[in-house]
């Protein structure tokens, strides 16, 4: 399970950009909102049995199906991430707020000239 787990952290790395961290549940903590919030519970899901396995006793209460079906959802939505598109998008975002913002600014600055009666 570890070693699946590390997998998946680094396809965090790669495909998210999550640097932060050392193992699994620091990527996943460090994720925060480029997870879905389906994928954070499913992760919590991952990190919980993983916590489960570190003891001899509680290692037979995880719930195997449903770890490996958390790795499986997992994967396939990391290895569906295109960095190229990601990174495209937030530079599109940037641009639409800092157009934005211009707007605003010009018409608060028409909307005082007209008040002031200087237009």
């Amino acid at each position: 399970m570890t070693h699946r787990a590390e997998n998946l952290a680094t396809l965090m790395r790669e495909r998210l950009g999550v640097r932060a961290g050392e193992g699994f549940e620091a990527k996943v903590k460090h994720a925060g909102r480029r997870l879905p919030r389906w994928a954070r519970k499913q992760a919590a899901v991952i990190v919980e049995a993983m916590a489960l396995e570190a003891h001899p006793k509680l290692a037979q209460q995880v719930a195997h199906k449903k770890v490996d079906k958390a790795f499986k959802e997992l994967t396939y939505f990391l290895e569906r991430q295109d960095v190229k598109t990601r990174r495209k998008n937030r530079f599109l975002d940037f641009v639409a707020a800092l157009a934005f913002v211009v707007f605003v600014t010009i018409g608060l600055v028409l909307a005082v000239m007209v008040w002031r009666g200087l237009v």
